[in-house]
């Protein structure tokens, strides 16, 4: 991919700058300007008022407040924070910070050029320790956070991964024996089948939940980044790998095997979920925000547990990681002070509280966790290879609009695998027909 730059690369870069940095935490870059103590700042974030993740950030800018003599203004817009971006970009009326996951920051900021170089921030340190050291470097080396000059525009707080989620009060043989192949998740689906229960369930109208069976599989079998090459063939000719159809082919045996819950395909969100959570499904195949998700219907002995997706042998063991953080636009007034909010945030105590209050994964190793994330967490410190939602592909429109759509009418049992693949190397055709 064009815009991908490795992380190696800007920390060379790094090494090689000369950054006047403040003492405790703070950041400078060499672009950019305003205050380091005692400004203003102005913060879009992408929490809504009373959100766990909220309460942690309000606590932490309130501590920056009283540290450095600033005022950190807060809009909490929600999750359409970036999609008011966009527009704001043009005019004069540019926030200082902005917070959100990389597949919006991407497209709008880090993709444009339109993203501030954070590599001050990354050169600072927080409690003794160089921001570049508290992110482990298998996210960083495929996060795709680098600009053309190689340095990293998003600084992340926390991050997101996926399971196939179950509940080990009811299982517990899942959590010393999960499958280890996909030959064995299909056995075990099997037997629920047999033994009368239902063993999956889906809220189908997710088309980002539905999309994670095939990428996922094609990226066990193909490694990271598999699923952006095939998309990056504008010739099309990449979706005619056997690899391609043998995971297309196993979306197709969940969606037609019998092992979803009836209905799925014409359920609402999030009643599946929900169905699962109360027993009325063994498994959910879907991200690590469920445990807050469902926890406040889920019965009081319900033990929230997950295993990955089942491995390839021969192949290296990866799991996903999708980033949140913070970016902070070109035109902002107060780079500095910025940056030094983004890096205070990876304070040890504010990340200990992302990972017991908030119940989410901080982005540094040695935090603190709830024990409903203690499986993913485990998967992720063991993994040999990160990969990301979507394989990291942010081309604008290409998942929301060719992707998505074709994938739905798959996993809902609409098409098999073989006309999906034929769709799908169309669909792409005719994208980067559109799009050269």
């Amino acid at each position: 991919m064009a815009s991908k730059f490795r992380f190696a690369r800007a920390m060379a870069m790094m090494a090689g700058a000369a950054l006047a940095l403040s003492a405790c935490g703070g950041a400078g870059t060499s672009t950019g300007g305003g205050d380091t103590e005692g400004g203003t700042l102005t913060y879009w974030s992408m929490w809504k008022v009373g959100e766990p993740q909220q309460l942690v950030l309000e606590k932490a800018i309130a501590d920056f407040e009283k540290e450095t003599g600033s005022t950190v203004k807060v809009q909490w817009q929600g999750r359409s924070n970036i999609q008011k971006l966009v527009p704001a970009l043009n005019t004069n009326n540019v926030p200082d910070i902005v917070d959100g996951p990389y597949a919006k920051l991407a497209p709008v900021l880090g993709n444009t050029g339109e993203a501030l170089p954070l590599d001050g921030a990354y050169a600072s340190e927080v409690e003794g320790t160089k921001v570049s050291e508290l992110i482990p470097e298998k996210y960083l080396a495929v996060s795709n956070i680098s600009d053309a000059d190689g340095k990293p525009w998003m600084l992340p707080y926390s991050l997101s991964s996926d399971g196939i989620w179950y509940d080990a009060g009811a299982n517990p043989e899942l959590e010393s024996n999960p499958p280890a192949s996909w030959d064995d998740f299909i056995d075990l689906l099997d037997t629920y089948k047999a033994a009368g229960k239902v063993p999956m369930a889906a809220d189908g109208d997710i088309a980002g939940y539905n999309s994670m069976w095939f990428t996922t599989a094609l990226v066990r079998t193909d490694g990271t980044g598999s699923f952006a090459k095939v998309v990056e063939d504008k010739t099309g000719a990449a979706w005619d790998a056997p690899s391609v159809l043998e995971a297309a082919k196993k979306v197709e045996q969940i969606a037609q095997g019998g092992y979803l819950i009836k209905g799925y395909n014409a359920s609402k969100w999030p009643a599946q979920q929900q169905v699962w959570a109360t027993g009325g499904a063994e498994m959910l195949f879907n991200g690590s925000w469920i445990p807050t998700e469902t926890g406040t219907y889920a019965s009081e002995d319900f033990k929230f547990s997950s295993f990955p997706f089942p491995p390839v042998e021969g192949k290296p063991s990866s799991v996903r990681a999708d980033f949140v953080g913070w970016a902070i636009p070109k035109k902002a007034k107060n780079t500095e002070l910025a940056q030094k909010l983004a890096t205070h945030m990876l304070k040890k105590e504010y990340q200990d509280a992302y990972g017991t209050d908030a119940k989410v994964l901080p982005i540094r190793t040695d935090a603190a966790t709830a024990p409903e994330m203690a499986s993913v967490k485990k998967s992720l410190d063991s993994a040999e290879e990160i990969y990301l939602q979507n394989d990291g592909v942010t081309f604008p429109g290409y998942v929301e609009k060719v992707f998505w759509p074709i994938d739905d009418e798959l996993f809902l049992g609409k098409i098999n695998a073989t006309e999906f693949v034929e769709k799908m190397k169309n669909a792409t055709i005719q994208y980067w027909k559109d799009n050269s």
